[in-house]
């Protein structure tokens, strides 16, 4: 079992930056791959970024290559997704979630955390 923390939501203007975080606990974090996906009211999750078990290989949405990163520090056995250049449309629920590979496929994520919510107004 792998427990998923996130924190770092909050409500932002639009063009402002927020990172959120990942604390993982249980089995060895750096094992997993991880991923970042949101969750708008009304809509389906869907996809943000994923990152390699050890850090080297990551794959982006769209619509947030070039605004957003998501990096990972297996020593403090923690993700992050770095936020910038934040627009109304990025409003949801962000979550993290591990998987045995790197995928953007929701389906194939084991684990996930409950979620902080980012709001950005215009």
């Amino acid at each position: 079992q792998v427990q998923l923390v996130e924190s770092g939501g909050g409500l932002v203007q639009a063009g402002d930056s927020l990172r959120l975080s990942c604390a993982a606990s249980g089995r060895t974090f750096s094992s997993y791959a991880m991923g970042w996906f949101r969750q708008a009211p009304g809509k389906e999750r869907e996809f943000v970024a994923a990152i390699s078990w050890g850090g080297g290989s990551t794959y982006y949405a769209d619509s947030v290559k070039g605004r957003f990163t998501i990096s990972r520090n297996n020593a403090k056995n923690t993700g992050y997704l770095q936020m910038n250049s934040l627009k109304p449309d990025d409003t949801a629920v962000y979550s993290c979630a591990a998987a045995t590979h790197m995928s953007r496929l929701k389906n194939e994520y084991n684990y996930w955390g409950q979620g902080t919510q980012v709001t950005v107004s215009s």
